[in-house]
């Protein structure tokens, strides 16, 4: 897994997800709902229970290659301790959640078998 490295604009579209848990649970309800506003990009659900590969509580955010260079330090400065998931999107989960992946603080272990029981 890619972990230890700071997000590179290397894909034409994204997915950042928010880590957070009970205690952070509404600061990150408001860091999402300000990222939607802010940039006017597409906020998912906020799951209150580990979902897909992601092995905390989540939020995704939608974004492209041209909102990379201003979300992704905004973010950085924002994020107050959340851990935050950033993938490119190709169309290869597997490849997405590992070789595409970048963190914004600690990185966490994916549940990324799941894709290799996709066929």
């Amino acid at each position: 897994m890619a972990t230890g490295r700071q997000p590179v604009n290397a894909y034409e579209h994204y997915h950042a997800h928010v880590y957070f848990d009970a205690l952070t649970s509404e600061f990150a309800k408001r860091l999402c709902r300000e990222i939607g506003e802010r940039f006017g990009l597409e906020v998912g659900r906020h799951h209150e229970r580990p979902v897909g590969p992601h092995p905390c509580w989540s939020c995704q955010v939608s974004f492209d290659a041209r909102d990379f260079d201003t979300l992704i330090p905004w973010l950085e400065a924002n994020r107050k301790g959340l851990d935050v998931l950033v993938h490119g999107l190709t169309g290869n989960d597997m490849a997405d959640h590992t070789d595409h992946a970048y963190w914004l603080g600690e990185a966490h272990p994916l549940k990324v078998e799941i894709f290799r029981d996709k066929r």
